[in-house]
């Protein structure tokens, strides 16, 4: 008991240095936007709902920067018309560490359960070092709807899908609606074969937009036939912000942007990501799906935006798992490319050539997290082993996505390196 106890206070007091040091840390380099986002969002909602005004035509004062996303959307930010300022950011701040605690919190238990680590002590320690990444920091001070995506997608892809849950294709569908870019899932869907889902989302998402047409007519003819086509709304392609592969293109020629390169990159990119894909799911590794198809979204997309890389969240916790599950070499070199990714998506390194990108430093430099999306897409390992497997244990025993069987209530005292070994043995297998 004594040796327990003294084991949990060195925790809290692991977790409570980490939480100071990621403070200081956060003091000196994060970028307080002021909610520059959601106070777009807020504007153009107060315009629109208390002014009489029309959504689409709000630009922020002094600003080229307006509501971008379909009417739906605008259906479910609704009642940040009707808060307070303070209150609304309060709701989003609130609502984005949530829903990062629970993605997090899915991808990385598992790993938790086999390495035999204290569950709350890993989860503590994520969230510390989630607050410090640059997408993740940026989505916050933004005020953006990045992390909230993320979690509607993964709802589906880690929970529903594995359980062959009817539903499943819901969360995509409602991350369609709200903002476009997450339709590549339903792509990932068709291109797996996961038919039923496939339409379960283009379904749901066509429903939520008939219905924020039926309540918005204006609203929905003016972005359909409109404000969707108005790229100036979003703001310059080969601004070192823009970290899809249309930025690297645009930042080559920043007044003559080769849009056939573009499109060529595209095609090749979305092949390897649909060959990948495949073999993911074919070893029932919905995670890794995930993960690449995060990956993908951020490089084919015309405009990524730092924020938006918290899609490659998942691809880094995944490079942890698998190194946790290897031995060796190979442990070494697939933990030591999640601390590299993870340290550059802190660093703001991208911003040294904010003003300047040009020369062959300028090229790599600039593009930073444009070659980290890319090394996820080409390298992340296939989980083979975390296909759910059959235990012929004892009766009760119950098997989860993860490939580790829980075992019944009789064999729980096992050791964590125990648990340790069987995890080593499933990853071999």
């Amino acid at each position: 008991m004594a040796q327990g106890a003294g084991r949990t206070i060195a925790q809290v007091v692991a977790v409570a240095a980490l939480a100071a040091a990621v403070t200081v840390f956060l003091s000196v380099a994060a970028v307080r936007h002021g909610f520059f986002d959601l106070n777009v969002y807020y504007g153009a909602l107060t315009f629109w709902v208390h002014d009489g005004g029309e959504i689409y035509d709000f630009l922020k004062a002094g600003t080229q920067y307006g509501f971008t996303y379909p009417p739906f959307a605008a259906l479910v930010m609704l009642p940040m018309a009707y808060l307070p300022w303070n209150a609304a950011i309060v709701v989003s701040v609130t609502a984005t560490v949530l829903v990062s605690a629970v993605v997090i919190w899915w991808l990385l238990d598992p790993v938790a359960r086999r390495s035999g680590w204290t569950r709350w002590f890993t989860l503590a320690v994520a969230l510390c070092l989630a607050a410090a990444y640059e997408p993740m920091r940026e989505t916050v001070n933004f005020g953006q709807v990045n992390m909230l995506l993320l979690f509607l997608v993964a709802v589906d892809l880690l929970r529903l899908l594995p359980a062959r849950n009817r539903w499943a294709g819901v969360g995509i569908g409602l991350a369609t609606a709200i903002k476009l870019t997450p339709g590549i899932f339903i792509v990932y869907l068709l291109v797996t074969g996961r038919w039923r889902a496939a339409a379960t989302a283009v379904g749901t998402a066509a429903v939520a937009t008939v219905v924020a047409a039926g309540l918005f007519p204006d609203a929905s003819r003016e972005f359909w036939t409109e404000a969707l086509w108005n790229t100036d709304r979003v703001g310059e392609l080969a601004f070192v912000s823009n970290q899809s592969l249309r930025g690297v293109v645009a930042r080559l020629d920043p007044q003559h942007p080769s849009t056939i390169a573009w499109l060529l990159l595209v095609l090749v990119t979305l092949v390897i990501w649909g060959w990948r894909c495949r073999r993911a799911v074919a070893a029932g590794d919905e995670a890794t799906g995930l993960a690449l198809t995060g990956a993908v979204m951020c490089l084919v997309s015309p405009v990524t935006w730092v924020h938006h890389l918290v899609w490659l969240l998942p691809g880094l916790i995944l490079l942890v798992d698998n190194g946790m599950a290897a031995r060796g070499r190979r442990r070494r070199l697939l933990l030591a490319a999640a601390l590299v990714g993870y340290a550059l998506l802190c660093s703001r390194i991208v911003w040294s050539w904010e003003k300047d990108f040009t020369g062959v430093d300028g090229f790599l430099g600039s593009n930073t997290y444009v070659w980290i999306s890319l090394a996820l897409l080409l390298g992340l390992p296939i989980r083979r082993w975390a296909t759910p497997v059959r235990s012929d244990g004892p009766a009760g025993s119950v098997v989860e996505p993860g490939g580790v069987a829980q075992l019944a209530e009789q064999d729980r005292g096992a050791s964590a390196g125990q648990r340790h070994r069987i995890g080593g043995l499933l990853a071999v297998r």
